[in-house]
């Protein structure tokens, strides 16, 4: 139900409206279904991509205080404080921002009591993360019909396909809104999933996908994957890239003090590189490219923030290299501390070898006013190309690491200056924008 403007007072930014844009159907060759490697060039097509008539720099911001209310109801996954993840951590800016541009926001996910706690009842868990699948699908689809009784929502906007997929006919006076963070079965299956479930699992994400008004893509990358992996049509498909709350990482601390802060060494260069140690996030290749890279900068030190499965594995491959005086797993910091990890860094780096949508890391590091080398694939060329070029590494070898790092330590390489990321980060990615981005389709979404 669309509410008068003015029961909801809103403080709305002066800024360029940067809605979400309308996609062409897709006539170049694309990246493959895997969110793969960028061709030689992609930067200037990337930097196209995020500006066209509707996203013009100078067009000022609509009156959001004059339009009407949006209400909806938001299908998460899991809360990020109870399992941090790409996914959840997206879900909750979108649950901090969108407020502010005209969207009240009501959610389901599945957990702990953590979301209800942390949104005084407006996000809720419909089961428990580890609960029997049966439980959970049944749980969204109830919860679902419970908040419709309560309030009719104008939009209903999926954010994970399992449970995005038993509330089809569930709300079918709203508007429907899928934000695709990434395809599920592929991932799997770049992680060495069973080949039977990872057909399944396309299935039911093809079939989740299905009637929706509009679907929301972190990149242009993945827009392609969901249009041609899913065939989702290219008009209804709308690009919004990731964002971050900037002034989050904006600390004021100089890097001296933030490696005061940390323990770190303040007399080394420092890379650093926030992952999830998996298979597809290429840390094996950043670790097998150390050597090489010491040959040119011998006191370089590489931090790993991060946990995951193969955390065991990269310590071992770390010892059998003799490199444990080189590179530093971490494990997982606090989002208190992450700021300052970044802070700390000469450089960080994003080696990820597919399925990359977007690369939330690389907005975090411009942020915290630390550069930012990706590998050329899925969407990590487009998030950084309008800052530099050479922020993107020929390839993802750690031959090709290695090249790109020495050349950015030493000197050779120009990067772009504390001050240029922070504005860059600010001006293309921060929280406020994309929220009224994604505000703009859904506005889209329900005049059909």
């Amino acid at each position: 139900m669309l509410a008068p403007s003015g029961s909801l007072p809103i403080d709305m930014p002066s800024s360029p409206d940067q809605s979400g844009r309308r996609l062409r159907a897709p006539d170049r060759p694309s990246p493959r279904a895997s969110g793969g490697r960028h061709a030689a060039g992609s930067c200037a097509a990337a930097r196209a991509d995020y500006h066209d008539g509707d996203e013009s720099p100078g067009r000022p911001s609509p009156d959001v205080s004059a339009l009407p209310i949006i209400d909806s109801v938001q299908i998460g996954m899991h809360w990020f404080a109870e399992q941090p993840g790409g996914l959840e951590r997206m879900y909750l800016a979108l649950s901090d921002g969108l407020p502010g541009a005209g969207v009240r926001v009501r959610g389901l996910l599945a957990g702990g009591e953590r979301a209800a706690l942390d949104t005084h009842g407006a996000i809720r868990a419909f089961a428990r993360a580890d609960a029997p699948l049966l439980t959970r699908l049944w749980g969204a689809r109830q919860a679902l019909k419970a908040m419709i009784a309560a309030r009719r929502p104008d939009i209903v906007a999926s954010h994970f396909p399992l449970y995005g997929l038993p509330t089809r006919g569930v709300a079918t006076d709203s508007a429907r809104v899928t934000h695709f963070h990434g395809p599920w079965a592929d991932e799997a299956r770049a992680e060495g999933g069973q080949c039977t479930v990872n057909r399944l699992k396309h299935a039911l994400e093809t079939f989740a996908y299905g009637r929706q008004q509009r679907y929301i893509v972190l990149s242009r990358a993945f827009a392609d994957v969901l249009a041609r992996r899913y065939r989702v049509p290219p008009e209804r498909i709308r690009v919004v890239p990731g964002c971050v709350d900037v002034s989050t990482f904006a600390v004021p601390a100089s890097r001296a003090q933030a490696r005061a802060r940390l323990a770190l060494p303040t007399d080394r260069p420092i890379l650093v590189t926030v992952r999830r140690l998996t298979r597809r996030m290429g840390l094996e290749n950043l670790i097998d490219a150390m050597p090489a890279l010491l040959s040119a900068v011998p006191d370089a030190l590489l931090v790993v923030v991060g946990r995951g499965p193969l955390a065991e594995a990269l310590a071992a491959r770390i010892a059998e290299r003799g490199l444990e005086r080189h590179v530093h797993l971490l494990g997982r910091v606090g989002d208190g501390m992450l700021p300052l990890v970044y802070r700390a860094a000469d450089l960080s780096i994003v080696p990820s070898l597919s399925l990359e949508g977007f690369g939330l890391t690389t907005v975090e590091s411009l942020a915290a006013g630390t550069p930012v080398m990706v590998t050329p694939v899925g969407g990590l060329p487009e998030a950084v190309c309008g800052l530099d070029r050479n922020l993107v590494l020929a390839g993802t070898s750690p031959a090709a690491l290695a090249d790109g790092l020495r050349g950015a330590l030493r000197g050779g390489t120009a990067l772009p200056s504390e001050a240029r990321c922070r504005r860059y980060a600010r001006e293309n990615f921060d929280m406020p924008l994309m929220a009224r981005r994604v505000a703009a389709v859904y506005r889209e979404a329900l005049r059909g």
